[in-house]
Order: structure tokens, then sequence, then C-alpha cells
């Protein structure tokens, strides 16, 4: 896992110092270029009306296989885990675990790892179809809306989770009187109002656009170069520290406290590590890439660079298909629940056809009885 995460922290350094050295890169941090890809508005000699288009760097990354094959297969294998897996994690929560804290801040993770994957299937259509969106801008919106939602959401929620496994271990004295259901209520009601009211750039900036030359209408990936407002790059920079940074800080220091105190007691330290690793392989391979790239982007604002955060994007998803298993390790009664809905749900069609023989076998009798 560290190759690949020093190969793509050397691969953004060489991007970065390479804009930083163009000419290109230099007019665009003077505030010229548009954020993600830069509509160009032209006007038509013949009706004297405005036309959106591309400039040559944009227009490839638009056609490339990065975002036309790539980028929609991850959308479709998270599509395929994710959908089932967080479904079943979702009724178990709300049906059959006890609404302790813990569960009360899984179940919410759970719920915005679904709505992310209900709206994957158009995503997936969007690029295939090469980048034209034809869901409407108020959909466009609300998707573009809960793919960074999801993103953040998710972070604090596992950060709501490592602070109540770190007061439930580390302190258990502090934790009776901290770790009660309306708190924990209250907790998951702020911190889905902050992010609603984080991604509200989403709702009143307009997201999708007719690109004339090209036949397409792009969703969430381009817009025109007057639109470009100085607050979105201290609006990108805002969500990554306080939306990343800190709460991962936050994280690793509870869990390592965690692990610790489970050593230091002589306790089963098992589960506590492998729900760190998990917990780690989120922040790292899901997280991570996309923050880093958004964090870059908003200083080079380069088409090349906003290619790679469409991918970093698709991989944050990845994030819904890992929950289920945090949640499996974290809630011990989860994990029974769960064993015992894929036991039953295997059972069924045994006993259903036992049940029907057993009929088949009483209808008979009477009918041999009669014969004699």
């Amino acid at each position: 896992m560290k190759l690949p995460q020093i190969l793509l922290l050397f691969a953004l350094a060489s991007c970065f110092i390479n804009c930083s050295n163009s000419k290109e890169c230099v007019r665009k941090k003077g505030g010229a270029s548009g954020r993600r890809f830069p509509i160009i508005q032209i006007q038509d000699p013949d009706t004297n009306e405005s036309i959106n288009t591309f400039n040559d760097s944009s227009t490839l990354h638009l056609q490339s296989p990065l975002t036309t094959v790539l980028v929609p297969c991850v959308y479709l294998v998270v599509l395929i885990i994710g959908l089932p897996a967080n479904g079943l994690s979702l009724y178990v929560l709300i049906t059959r675990v006890k609404k302790l804290p813990s569960t009360i801040f899984l179940t919410n993770l759970a719920l915005i790892d679904l709505l992310l994957t209900l709206t994957l299937p158009f995503r997936v259509f969007y690029y295939l179809l090469g980048n034209d969106w034809t869901f409407g801008e108020v959909f466009c919106r609300v998707c573009s809306a809960v793919f960074h939602a999801n993103v953040y959401c998710s972070i604090l929620f596992l950060t709501c989770i490592s602070a109540d496994r770190y007061l439930a271990v580390v302190h258990p004295f502090l934790s009776k009187e901290v770790r009660k259901r309306k708190l924990a209520y209250c907790v998951c009601g702020a911190i889905w109002l902050l992010v609603v009211l984080s991604m509200l750039p989403f709702y009143i900036t307009q997201q999708s656009f007719k690109i004339q030359p090209l036949n397409i209408t792009t969703c969430n990936d381009a817009l025109p170069e007057e639109m470009l407002a100085g607050y979105f790059r201290y609006y990108f920079i805002s969500l990554v520290v306080f939306g990343y940074v800190i709460p991962c800080l936050i994280t690793v220091f509870c869990y390592v406290s965690v692990i610790s105190t489970l050593i230091f007691n002589d306790g089963q330290f098992v589960h506590a590590i492998k729900v760190t690793l998990l917990v780690l392989l989120v922040y790292l391979v899901c997280l991570t890439p996309f923050n880093v790239m958004m964090l870059i982007y908003s200083y080079t604002k380069s088409s090349d660079i906003y290619a790679y955060y469409m991918l970093g994007l698709a991989l944050s998803t990845f994030n819904n298909c890992i929950d289920p298993f945090i949640y499996y390790y974290i809630s011990e009664e989860f994990r029974d629940k769960v064993k015992t809905a894929i036991c039953v749900s295997k059972t069924e069609p045994s006993s259903g056809s036992s049940a029907q023989s057993r009929q088949s076998r009483t209808v008979s009798q009477p009918t041999l009885s009669q014969s004699h």
C-alpha cells in the first residue's frame, strides 16, 4: 500500500511543478481560468449568440478513456457491491440492533452510503454517454451535492464512531455520563445540518452546461470563466482542512489510544486493530487522494489536475464498500444479527421444500387408504 501512495504523491508533485513552470498555468493562477474544466464562451458570427466550448486540453480529457471508461467502471463496481451491502446493513441496524450511541452513528453512516449508491446509476450513464447529462439541472445539483456530502459525512461519522469507542474504552466512567442516545441524535443532526449547509455552493450555482461543439451537457465538470469567484478557492481549502485533516487527526488519536489502552490492560484488541486498519484504509485509499487533488486543484485550476480530481472523486466512493465491514467489526450484535439473517435466508428454501413434501405425503395418505 505504501508504494502506490508514494507513486501517487510523486505524480501529483510532478504535475504541480510542471503546471507551475508553464505559462498557461501561471495565467490561470492569476484568475483567468474557470473552476473545473473552463468553459470558453464565444459569439456565433451567424446568429450572434453565445456558444459554450472548451480548450483543447479540456476536450481531450472529456473524450479520454479516463472519464468515459475508467470512471464509470469504478462507479459500477461500487454500485454492485455497495448497494446490497449497505441496504442489508441499514436494515439490520434499524430493525435488529439496539439503539446505542455507536449504533446511531453507524446507522447514519449506512444511510449516507446508501443515498450515494442510489445516485450512482445516473453517474454511470452520464460518463458512458461521453459526459452527457440528460437528467436535468435540478437533479445534477442534487447528485453533485450528494457526492461531496458523502465524503464529508463519512469522515465526520467515522470520527464520531472513533470518539465513541475512545470514551467507552479509555474513559469508561466518563462515558456513562456522555454516551447518551439523545446526545448521539443531536450530534448526528448537527452533522447533517453542517454538511447540507456546506454544500450550498452546489445548490445555488448552475452545474449543467450545454457544450455546442461536442453536443453534450456537462454536469459539475465545467463552469464558465466569468462564474469563477475568489471564495471558491477558500471554500475548497476549508473543506479539506475542517472536513478531512482535523477529523483524520482526531480519528487516529482515538484509535491509537484505544489500542494502547487494551494492550496495557491485557484486553482483547484484535477487533480494535481490525477496525483501525479498515478506517485507515478508508482514509488512505478512498478519501486522501480526493482531498489531495482538491487541494492541488484549488491552487492550479488546471484541466489536467481536474481530470485526476474526477478519478479521486470516483475512488472516494469505495468507502461505501468498506464501511459495512467496519459495522461488522465494531458491533458484536450487528455481527450476530447479520449471521442470523444470512443463515435464515439460506435455510428458508430447504424448509419450504420440506414443508411441501410433508404436505404432499399428508395428501397422498387418504388416497392410498381409499384404494385399499
